[in-house]
């Protein structure tokens, strides 16, 4: 069986990432890109599906693990009856062939150690051919390679390559693991020690660009780094996570793959990253987000794979029995297909705040956009599946239309206040026809609140985005009724849902149970902030920091009754929504990332 989400630590190379567990095995890793094959899926079944063991073998009397510096280089000790241990795990930024290094470094005493090394390519289901080439151990599997070069004796026992070797005091001892396709050799790479320290420097010269300089530095600062580690860097995109098929509750269904970008998280992702001084990340995430939503406005997808790929067909894996028994086991999106209105308005919104923050206003994304507003004009009337992609049927979801809103009033101020050229007057008369058509139809005035779509009793946290989006100000009764009617009816021990549990089947189509969502309660936080309810937003906000792992990662849900992380991890839009947050509450001013309201 898998740790438990939150003892998982992450190391990437801004194309791919691993997970690294509290025991010492990495139980997960995409080879070569982030939606490649795994070739470790032990997280999602038994080791047999693939992991690299690396620890003291026999009892461990206690484990601590860091990141070393502003680095993502992972630090784990090992103390047991006979000494301790040091294992240093990292991913270098690469120059052509993606690899892990792993150092053991004996602390003190003498400790006995065990590598287990179990590549199974294609998720767990192809058993590679392995063989000793030029003092390396190789892997073989279809089109996928893996070498490693290590200091140890090495000998194969049913389908496991296993090595047991003693590290005493000042011991250092290396191994390097390196994907290649098959039909190509590979280069004996740089020593793994050099390795280290490069990654290091590279990271800690990366954090030298924050321009943050708040009470949450240390921790803005390594959500910037989880979102850099899920950076594409051939194109700039963003991966939403490095995994797929984390449940959103323990034996549940709600299991999804995640390792796509969503245009959902384009303005947040942008306004943190311009806010924290990295310009040259936000410019190319804008400059991918303008490739992948070229074309026509009706096609126009909910998110892309990470070079901008549009066919991300869904498919379950049969032979992988799931995190701790949740099945199915999905790798691909299906949500895909579906109509969310909502992203229109991001995709605006994304553009509008980079023209703010200084990038240069560039004519092939002002003629995309004026697109996307034709075509939103005609379609934004339809139901649709909503933020939270529904599997139910489409619904006139009360947030689809804010943000078709939002959409236009941005087309609206980028006139205004860029001197983009546009149809002002017709624009300006579609973005009030959809504000009064929201009020009138989005607000239950029964229940004093927004509510989820329209004709409903029922509430949903996507509302809370109403005041930062500036459809309304923080001080209207309706958004003050809003969050009241949130408190007290989608909290659970401080934290917030989405929706409750109630309306599951009927509106997402699944069975009802997952954990609370945590971007909603950053987004509780910040109408607290908005509506000066600062001490709240605080105490509100050290909350959520607090359920982050040792680490300071956090993945998408949280069980509050249990204290477990839930979801698909580290996931970027919490860690967006984190850096977001403490940038408001260091400023106190908002809304967030409406720079024209």
């Amino acid at each position: 069986m898998a740790l438990n989400i939150e003892d998982y630590a992450l190391i990437g190379d801004t194309q791919t990432a691993a997970l690294v567990g509290r025991d010492g095995a990495i139980d997960w890793l995409c080879f070569p890109s982030f939606d490649s094959p795994a070739c470790f899926a032990a997280l999602l079944g038994t080791p047999s599906h693939g992991r690299w063991l690396l620890a003291p073998d026999g009892d461990v009397t206690g484990t601590e693990r860091r990141y070393r510096g502003n680095s993502l280089v992972l630090e784990t000790d090992f103390s047991t009856a006979n000494g301790a241990v040091r294992v240093t795990d990292c991913m270098p930024p690469r120059e052509r062939d993606p690899d892990i290094v792993r150092v053991v470094e004996g602390l003190r005493g003498e400790v006995t150690m065990r590598m287990e090394l179990i590549v199974r390519f294609d998720y767990g289901s192809i058993v590679p051919w392995v063989r000793s080439v030029d003092g390396m151990w190789r892997a073989i599997g279809g089109p996928d390679a893996v070498s490693l070069w290590s200091p140890v004796a090495l000998h194969g026992k049913d389908l496991t390559t296993e090595a047991i070797f003693t590290v005493r005091k000042g011991e250092r001892l290396q191994f390097l693991l390196i994907w290649h396709p098959s039909h190509e050799g590979v280069k004996q790479p740089a020593g793994a020690e050099r390795a280290v320290e490069h990654t290091c420097d590279w990271w800690e010269r990366w954090c030298e660009q924050c321009t943050y300089d708040g009470e949450w530095r240390d921790d803005v600062l390594r959500s910037l780094m989880v979102l850099k580690a899920l950076t594409f860097e051939p194109t700039g995109g963003i991966v939403a996570a490095p995994t797929t098929s984390l449940p959103e509750q323990i034996r549940g269904v709600r299991n999804w793959d995640y390792r796509f970008c969503w245009l959902r998280d384009a303005t947040f992702t942008l306004y943190s990253l311009l806010s924290c001084g990295f310009k040259t990340e936000a410019a190319s995430w804008r400059t991918w987000l303008l490739r992948a939503a070229a074309g026509n406005p009706a096609d126009l997808q909910t998110m892309y794979g990470p070079r901008g790929e549009r066919r991300l067909t869904e498919l379950e894996l049969p032979w992988l029995p799931g995190y701790e028994g949740s099945k199915p086991v999905r790798i691909g999106n299906a949500a895909v297909n579906q109509l969310q209105l909502d992203v229109y308005g991001e995709v605006m919104d994304a553009l509008y705040v980079a023209l703010g923050d200084g990038v240069a206003p560039d004519a092939d994304a002002w003629a995309l956009q004026r697109l996307l507003v034709g075509y939103l004009e005609q379609v934004w009337q339809q139901p649709d599946e909503g933020i939270w992609e529904v599997r139910g049927p489409r619904r006139h979801f009360t947030h689809s239309k804010v943000m078709a809103w939002v959409a236009v009033d941005r087309a609206v101020k980028s006139i205004q206040n860029y001197g983009l050229d546009g149809p002002l007057e017709h624009w300006t008369r579609l973005r009030d026809a959809i504000h009064q058509d929201v009020c009138a139809h989005g607000f239950n005035a029964a229940r004093g609140a927004f509510t989820q779509y329209y004709g409903s009793d029922a509430l949903d946290a996507s509302v809370l985005l109403i005041p930062l989006v500036g459809f309304l100000p923080p001080e209207d009764a309706r958004v003050a009724g809003t969050t009241a009617a949130i408190e007290r009816e989608l909290m659970e021990n401080g934290f917030v849902h989405r929706y409750r549990g109630s309306q599951s089947p009927a509106v997402d189509g699944l069975p009802a149970g997952e954990g609370v969502f945590l971007p909603c309660t950053y987004w509780l936080c910040d109408n607290y902030a908005l509506a000066g309810r600062h001490a709240e937003a605080r105490a509100l906000f050290e909350r959520l920091l607090s359920i982050r792992n040792d680490l300071g990662l956090l993945s998408e849900e949280y069980e509050p009754a249990t204290g477990r992380l839930l979801g698909n991890f580290p996931q970027a839009f919490s860690h967006v929504s984190l850096i977001n947050t403490a940038l408001n509450l260091t400023r106190q001013v908002g809304p967030a990332h409406d720079r024209g309201t």
